[in-house]
């Protein structure tokens, strides 16, 4: 008797095209993470209330919060109220994807290609590199940005290029290396944490199929919450370091 192996793909498995363009299951599960935000965001904004309730008073006290605390980071109120929005952003998006990931269809509902290979119609978004890569790509330019619309080109450029000693221009060049780095930790720390639960669930499972799995879900999806907080918080940061002036 054969016994049935386990496959691990790690690139996102093509399901279709659009107008010539390859649509991979991880690019349709970006849409319904985007499509249950939208509900989300269109419900809580038609039952806003003058007079909240419990939760809408408990969501407007964890808006006011971190709110609270970028401005104390940043020092800048209203900077702060400018990216907030982008950085709430990335955390929902980042998020809501990593909680829906083990919800009954995910992975496994699809179809079995000529081959004998399983392809899933949604599969974790943040199991692709592309995605994670874009997502860092987005928050790399808003940084950029804001540095540069805070401080002025020239000012801001100084820390990249600074000719007035050898030192500075040392200093500079691992600066500038160092902003391109973050293109490759930014989205390798979120692709390599979720596609590692993803494989250690599914050893799991084949294994031992009946209750192990379960706690170690839980446990990723705390993982989950916790690289998106990263993610946002490490794009705050280095906000706070773009407007920093070079000294």
């Amino acid at each position: 008797m054969e016994e049935e192996s386990i496959h691990i793909s790690l690139a996102a498995e093509k399901i279709g095209t659009l107008w010539g363009l390859p649509i991979t299951n991880t690019m349709l599960m970006s849409f319904v993470v985007f499509a249950i935000l939208a509900v989300l965001a269109f419900v809580v904004r038609r039952n806003l209330a003058l007079i909240p309730g419990r939760l809408q008073t408990l969501v407007e006290t964890l808006f006011v919060g971190i709110l609270d605390y970028m401005t104390e980071t940043l020092e800048d109120a209203k900077l702060a109220r400018k990216i907030f929005p982008l950085v709430l952003t990335i955390f929902l998006f980042i998020f809501t994807a990593n909680l829906i990931e083990f919800t009954p269809g995910i992975g496994s509902m699809g179809w079995f290609e000529g081959d004998g290979e399983f392809v899933p119609l949604l599969r974790s978004m943040n199991t692709d590199l592309n995605t994670t890569l874009a997502l860092t790509i987005i928050a790399f330019i808003s940084i950029e940005v804001v540095g540069v619309a805070t401080l002025g080109f020239l000012r801001y450029s100084k820390k990249f290029v600074n000719v007035s000693s050898v030192l500075g221009f040392m200093v500079g060049i691992i600066e500038l290396f160092s902003e391109v780095a973050r293109l490759v930790s930014f989205s390798f720390r979120l692709f390599g944490n979720i596609f590692a639960g993803e494989v250690m669930i599914l050893v799991i499972q084949h294994f031992v199929p009946m209750l192990l799995p379960v706690p170690i879900m839980i446990f990723e999806v705390f993982v989950g919450f916790i690289q998106a907080a990263i993610f946002a918080l490490l794009t705050l940061f280095f906000v706070k370091m773009a407007i920093t002036e070079a000294h």
